[in-house]
C-alpha cells in the first residue's frame, strides 16, 4: 500500500486495479438531500437493505466496513486469535497476509500454479490444512491474475474447512466483473463460508469506501462490535451516496463494461505479440499477471517509470518477483499508449 501510495504514479498508469474513478456527477445524485449526520447505530438501514438485495442475503447477514481492506480485517480479526492457523493462497493480495500477521496468526500458504492456469487445487489445501487451521482464505477473482474459481470448487474447499471446523473468506471484490452469467456469491455454499466485497474494483466508485461482510447473524453482529474499535461510525455522506450508487448499479455496470472490454481487447492483441512474455490469459476481470520468460521484473518496472512514464505493480509484491501486475479498466487511449511503452521497454537492448 506504501507503494501504491507513493511510488505507482505515472503518466500512463498501469499499476491500477479496478475501474477507473466515476465522478460524482455521473449519478443522480440530489445534492440538496446530503446531511452531515445521520442515524447509525450498527449500520445505515437503507444501505444495509440495498447490499443485502445486491447479494441476494438476508441485512442481518450484513456488515458495513470501510471498502474490502477493512472488510477482510474485519472478517480475519473475527475468525483468528493470534497463534491460530490460517491458510492463504499463493500468490495473492498483500494486505491479506500482512492483516493475518498482524493479528498474530501461524500463517500457512497453497499454491495457485502458473501451470495449472493459477487455478485453486483443493489437493494444495488437503496437503497443508490440519485440526489446528481455524481459516483459510482466498480471492475470488483472483489477484493478481484474475482467475476465476468456480462453484465445484469452492464447495470442496467448504468440505476441507469444514471437516476441521475452519471457516473459509473468499475476497469477491472482483467478481461482479464478470459481465455474462456473474456468478452467485460463494456465501450461499455453505455455513462456512463468509465473503467481503465492495463497490471499489469493479464499479469505479473507490472514493466511496462501500464495503461489507457477509457473515451468518450471529458472526456478523460479532464484526459489528469489533468495528467500534476501527470505524466506529461510518461517515454518513458517503453512506447516502452509496444507497444512490446501488439503485444506478445497471449503469455504473454499463459504464465499466464499456472501458474494460475495450482495454481487454488491446491486451489480448499485446499479449499475442508480445513473445518476451507468458501469461494466462483470462475472460473477466481488471489485472493480468505476466511473467518474464527470462530474468525478474524489478529492473523492467523501475526502467518502464524512469524512461517510459509508464506503471506497472512489481511482482515481488504477490511474492513472485518474476512478474509483474497490469491494470486495465483504465481510459482507454491512456491504457494504449502505457501498452505500446511496455512493448518498447522489452525490445530494448537493456530490459
Amino acid at each position: 500500500m506504501h507503494w501504491s501510495k507513493t511510488r505507482s504514479r505515472a503518466r500512463f498508469n498501469l499499476a491500477t486495479s479496478g475501474v477507473a474513478p466515476c465522478p460524482l456527477d455521473a449519478l443522480p445524485v440530489d445534492r440538496a438531500a446530503f446531511e452531515i449526520n445521520g442515524d447509525n447505530s450498527y449500520g445505515y438501514e437503507l444501505l444495509q437493505t440495498a447490499i443485502a438485495q445486491h447479494c441476494g442475503v438476508d441485512p442481518a447477514c450484513v456488515v458495513e466496513a470501510a471498502g474490502a481492506a477493512m472488510a477482510n480485517h474485519l472478517a480475519m480479526a473475527s475468525l483468528l486469535e493470534p497463534g491460530d492457523e490460517v491458510l492463504i493462497e499463493k500468490p495473492t493480495y498483500s494486505l491479506i497476509p500482512d492483516t493475518a500477521r498482524y493479528l498474530g496468526a501461524d500463517i500457512k500458504r497453497f499454491e495457485r500454479a502458473e501451470a495449472n492456469g493459477w487455478a485453486v487445487d483443493p489437493a494444495q489445501i488437503a496437503r497443508v490444512i490440519t485440526p489446528r487451521t481455524r481459516l483459510v482464505v482466498m480471492t475470488n477473482l483472483h489477484n493478481p491474475t484474475s482467475v476465476l474459481t468456480p462453484d465445484r470448487v469452492l464447495r470442496q474447499v467448504g468440505e476441507l474447512a469444514r471437516s476441521v471446523g475452519a471457516a473459509v473468506l473468499v475476497d469477491e471484490v472482483y467478481l461482479d466483473l464478470i459481465y455474462e452469467g456473474t456468478p452467485r456469491t460463494s456465501f450461499h455454499l455453505g455455513e462456512e463460508f463468509v465473503v467481503t466485497s465492495s463497490l471499489t474494483k469493479a464499479y469505479g466508485l473507490s472514493g466511496l469506501r462501500c464495503g461489507w461482510v457477509l457473515a451468518r447473524p450471529e458472526l456478523a453482529w460479532r464484526m459489528r462490535r469489533l468495528n467500534d474499535l476501527f470505524g466506529a461510525t461510518p461517515v454518513h455522506v458517503a453512506e447516502l451516496i452509496s444507497v444512490v450508487a446501488f439503485k444506478h448499479l445497471p449503469f455504473l455496470r454499463d459504464r465499466a463494461r464499456h472501458i474494460v472490454e475495450a482495454d481487454r481487447r488491446l491486451l489480448d492483441d499485446f499479449f499475442a505479440r508480445e513473445s518476451a512474455l507468458s501469461v494466462v490469459r483470462t475472460e473477466s476481470g481488471t489485472t493480468a499477471f505476466p511473467r518474464l520468460r527470462h530474468g525478474m521484473s524489478e529492473g523492467l518496472v523501475q526502467r518502464l517509470r524512469t524512461e517510459f512514464e509508464t506503471s506497472v505493480v512489481p511482482g515481488a509484491f504477490f511474492e513472485m518477483p518474476e512478474h509483474f501486475r497490469i491494470g486495465w479498466g483504465v481510459e482507454t487511449a491512456v491504457f494504449a499508449e502505457g501498452l505500446k511503452r511496455i512493448r518498447q521497454a522489452l525490445a530494448s537492448p537493456s530490459a
